[in-house]
């Protein structure tokens, strides 16, 4: 399945067309055409006769939900997600999810953890209740209540808490540290609740050291932060932190895709999650949801996937890059200062379309010499250089998108060579890296076939510079 989002909760994009910037209405119907003619090559099995389903709906069914609209099935194309039963018309309510079958920190401080949670100091994080309790349940097995759940839940999981040192190598630099965080901060989170962790001896049948592992609290927290839907809760006096978190049987089955319009909540009235369509979906088909305009980095670095034909996706120019093609500039200290008091250096980026118009600005500024620092500002704000100083940063461009597409093939070939030595587990994570790395190599191509069009003379250095001594 696809996965959910640790920052953003599963929050839901309710305008989502799928047409990218600047493409015809032909563009898009050819999209369109190109998109039924795959679906129509999609196979699917049902997955509602196998054990871990009719335990699953059983489950929900004592809490007040069934479903007659939706499957689970296995896709040829995403893997596990929902099979539409009947064509789901636009406007029809696709999923509504009894409160009774949503695990939150209310479940968790109602349940055997309460006393201990309670009754902590420091207060723990909404976070950390909820995955404590997943590695609890898990480890009491056929006898816990949500056992039906845990039971369909991924053993493990393709976002960046799992990678090894090798797939971390292997990402693009503008993500690299963003996912050695990422790994860090769960290490982090089990290494400074370890008395916490003893104090629960009492109701573990095991050593508390061989079942709230490093491991285990990495499964929990990956299910928790990828699976769970926004809903906001009432503070309490237990818990420390925003409390935004849901954990939602059946509903999380649903996958990502750009193009879908859905619209999510939490209905105070009713009290229950739903999900209405917006596009609708036809009989046999996999219902999908959209969790919001994400690029790939962010589909990968939160959910654990790349999503194919995504229009939101990008290329990342790092500062690093950045100072490294610009380094012979003698005044680039200064230039780069005065960006990033200006929040400039965030977000710099390249399309299928070419360099974004943050970028370009960023160059048009490092384009112009320190004596005419006085323009600096007024660049920023969308004054236009003069053509020698445009067509410099357009060549910068260039050749930051050829730095880029050579790392990209550099880190492929690399991808190559573990793919060919690696377990299944790790082999997982590189499909996921390797995904995002093909998609970089095509939107750089592009973005290099736009830039050739802008130079005109694609293969000569331009004689403009910013200073005397400042060309890459």
């Amino acid at each position: 399945m696809c996965l959910r989002s640790c920052r953003t909760r599963w929050t839901f994009d309710t305008v989502s067309g799928g047409v990218m910037r600047g493409r015809s209405h032909r563009a898009g119907r050819a999209a369109r055409k190109r998109r039924r003619k795959q679906e129509s090559l999609v196979q699917s099995v049902s997955l509602c006769h196998q054990l871990q389903y009719v335990r699953l709906m059983k489950f929900l069914h004592q809490r007040g939900f069934t479903s007659t609209l939706l499957q689970p099935a296995l896709f040829t194309d995403s893997g596990r997600g929902l099979q539409a039963l009947k064509t789901i018309e636009p406007g029809q309510l696709l999923i509504s999810l009894p409160e009774s079958c949503l695990l939150t920190t209310s479940t968790v401080l109602d349940s055997y953890l309460g006393h201990y949670i309670k009754s902590w100091k420091p207060r723990l994080s909404p976070l950390l209740a909820l995955c404590v309790f997943l590695v609890c349940e898990r480890h009491r097995g056929e006898a816990s209540d949500w056992f039906p759940y845990i039971d369909v839940l991924p053993t493990t999981y393709t976002c960046p808490a799992y990678f090894t040192d090798d797939v971390v190598a292997a990402l693009p630099a503008s993500v690299k540290k963003r996912a050695s965080e990422q790994r860090e901060a769960v290490r982090e989170i089990h290494s400074s609740h370890q008395d916490f962790f003893r104090s629960l001896q009492p109701i573990l049948s095991q050593p508390v050291e061989e079942v709230l592992t490093y491991e285990a609290l990495r499964w929990a927290w990956c299910s928790v932060n990828t699976r769970s839907v926004f809903m906001s809760h009432p503070s309490n006096n237990f818990l420390s932190g925003q409390d935004v978190y849901a954990l939602a049987p059946f509903l999380d089955l649903l996958n990502h895709r750009p193009d879908v319009q859905v619209k999510a909540s939490f209905n105070d009235v009713t009290r229950r999650y739903e999900i209405r369509s917006v596009s609708g979906t036809l009989r046999y088909q996999q219902a999908f949801i959209n969790y919001g305009s994400h690029d790939n980095q962010r589909l990968m670095l939160e959910y654990g996937f790349v999503a194919a034909c995504n229009p939101h996706s990008v290329v990342y120019v790092d500062t690093d890059l950045l100072t490294d093609v610009l380094r012979r500039d003698r005044s680039l200290e200064q230039k780069m200062k005065f960006l990033r008091e200006n929040d400039f250096l965030q977000n710099l980026t390249v399309s299928s379309e070419g360099p974004s118009w943050r970028l370009m600005t960023a160059l048009r500024l490092l384009s112009l010499p320190q004596t005419l620092y006085h323009h600096w500002k007024a660049v920023l704000l969308g004054q236009a250089v003069c053509e020698e100083r445009e067509q410099w940063s357009v060549h910068t461009a260039k050749t930051l998108c050829q730095r880029l597409l050579q790392d990209t093939h550099s880190a492929l070939d690399q991808i190559s060579l573990l793919l060919q030595q690696c377990e299944q587990s790790v082999r997982e994570q590189l499909h996921v890296v390797q995904s995002l790395r093909q998609e970089e190599r095509c939107i750089l191509g592009k973005s290099l076939d736009v830039l050739e069009d802008m130079l005109g003379q694609p293969d000569e250095l331009l004689s403009c510079q910013p200073d005397a001594d400042t060309v890459s």
